[in-house]
């Protein structure tokens, strides 16, 4: 047996032998992703009907020994009304789709205990999180369901820390404020957990930002956008799932492109509705699709676009804003913009679209302009201070090829030439050293590093594209193209992983481990 087979058949193992749900058919390919279309097999709704959902924040217990702030999550299913009249089984955080908001600010540790009440194990990660590696989320740090007694340890050689029933995960919020946010991480099951529900916000705050001119309260909204496809019972359609929510073994070799979805969700609601005053608001824009790119814009009957007016990425607020008129966004990728409503007469309908899609995924969401009101935001010609990150003489360049290739009997997704290995290090890396990585890719691939954010430095030799400003953590890689990107990690020695974010990539083995020492 093949060493990727049999990585597949541990984690499969909770499982059981599932039968497959039988798929809808595949529609056509959109522009700028790479995937295949899973077709809804129920009828969809009309678009700007359901009303924006705003996940609730999540509130603290108390403290734990250290002082740090303690919450509770269980991970629950549960069902969600999410194309109206119908309902939809979802893994849920708290047992809701996004889970619960994280407000934070730097320098308050926080606790975040995970009870896991699912079929499935899981793996909590939080992306973006400047976390040490025991509580990062390694991909086989399982948390096994409650009252599983199983024992994982050592199956195939492989190197995780399995826990029953609940695992604490520690973030020190040493960070710049950023948009954050937390999803499933388990090896070789990302794309099915995400896909059903396991991802919420984390907002990380700090005094600097809160002293800006910046829109808040009701007139800042956090935004995931993603896509799904939906079975004739309202139950998420995605290969290889059955109805009980027990994964078989692995993503299906028919969709190792990526699962693209015809229906997108805001906020876990397809294309909604949100009235606004006219005034400036500020949306956090996450792309938490498994492999859809999206390329948002905000249009108005007979009028240009309006103004997306950047302030931040990944790793938070920009040096000064950056205003454009569409942002491409790949998974993984925050956008931090702010938008000038005030311009705009009362009764205008703004309807966020998707540029890489002419069906009904090109179609976001809307929103409606609906009062006058007081408004004291603005946005300021300068928003922080950015080090500049510069790789000295010498420094250490790093190349890294994400191309298809042979993983163990089958084709997969590969980093030089190699799947994941969650037992080897293909880098160790010294903390405090800045070193240029190269990225090469065949097709579109996301590239998320784990642990600490990073600046683009060129695209083929030329300079970032518009998008890449700021620090990242994801950076959109298009088809035969190559990024340099300028990384250095600090303070936390341990083992990490960098991957693909197009989920499925990700899952059939597009991911790598490397050491900080």
């Amino acid at each position: 047996m093949s060493p990727r087979v049999s990585r597949r058949g541990f984690l499969g193992l909770l499982g059981g032998a599932a039968a497959l749900a039988a798929l809808p058919a595949c529609g056509s390919l959109p522009a700028g992703s790479t995937g295949e279309v899973l077709a809804s097999t129920l009828p969809l709704p009309e678009p700007f009907r359901v009303p924006l959902p705003v996940p609730p924040v999540a509130r603290p217990v108390g403290v734990d020994g250290s002082g740090a702030e303690l919450y509770r999550v269980t991970q629950r299913v549960a069902e969600q009304e999410i194309i109206p009249g119908y309902r939809t089984p979802v893994l849920g955080y708290d047992g809701i789709f996004p889970g619960p908001t994280f407000e934070t600010r730097r320098g308050r540790p926080v606790v975040v205990r995970h009870r896991n009440e699912l079929p499935v194990p899981t793996v909590v990660h939080l992306h973006g999180g400047h976390t040490p590696a025991e509580h990062d989320g390694w991909p086989l740090d399982l948390v096994l369901p409650v009252g599983d007694t199983s024992d994982w340890t050592g199956h195939h050689g492989m190197v995780g820390d399995p826990v029953a029933g609940e695992r604490e995960h520690r973030y020190p919020n040493d960070q710049r404020a950023a948009t954050l946010w937390y999803h499933d991480h388990r090896m070789d099951f990302t794309a099915p957990a995400v896909y059903r529900g396991l991802a919420g916000f984390h907002l990380v705050r700090d005094d600097a930002e809160d002293a800006l001119p910046l829109p808040r309260g009701d007139r800042e909204l956090p935004l995931m956008i993603c896509d799904r496809a939906f079975a004739a019972d309202g139950s998420f359609a995605y290969p290889g799932l059955d109805q009980g929510m027990r994964s078989v073994p692995g993503v299906e070799d028919a969709w190792m492109e990526g699962v693209l979805g015809d229906v997108v969700l805001v906020n876990g609601a397809p294309w909604p509705v949100h009235e606004v005053d006219a005034a400036r608001y500020r949306l956090r824009l996450l792309n938490a699709a498994n492999a859809r790119r999206f390329r948002i814009a905000l249009t108005v009957p007979g009028g240009p676009a309006v103004p997306l007016v950047q302030i931040g990425s990944d790793g938070g607020l920009l040096a000064a804003p950056v205003v454009h008129e569409a942002i491409e966004m790949a998974p993984g990728e925050r956008f931090d913009v702010v938008v000038d409503f005030s311009a705009l007469p009362v009764g205008t309908e703004v309807t966020m679209v998707n540029g890489l899609d002419a069906g009904r995924a090109g179609d976001v969401m809307r929103f409606r302009v609906v009062r006058t009101a007081a408004d004291d935001s603005r946005v300021p010609d300068r928003l922080a201070d950015v080090e500049p990150l510069v790789a000295p003489p010498g420094a250490t360049l790093r190349t890294f090829d994400f191309a298809r290739g042979p993983v163990g009997g089958h084709t997969g997704w590969t980093i030089n030439g190699t799947s994941f290995d969650p037992n080897s290090s293909i880098a160790d890396i010294p903390l405090g050293e800045t070193e240029v990585w190269r990225f090469v890719t065949d097709v579109h691939h996301p590239v998320h590093l784990h642990l600490d954010a990073f600046q683009v430095l060129s695209r083929g030799g030329r300079p970032p594209s518009p998008y890449d400003g700021g620090w990242k953590d994801t950076v959109d890689i298009r088809p035969a193209e190559v990024v340099d990107v300028a990384v250095r990690f600090t303070e936390h020695a341990g083992r990490f992983v960098f991957h693909c974010h197009n989920l499925e990539h990700e899952d059939m083995a597009m991911m790598a481990t490397i050491r900080t020492v």
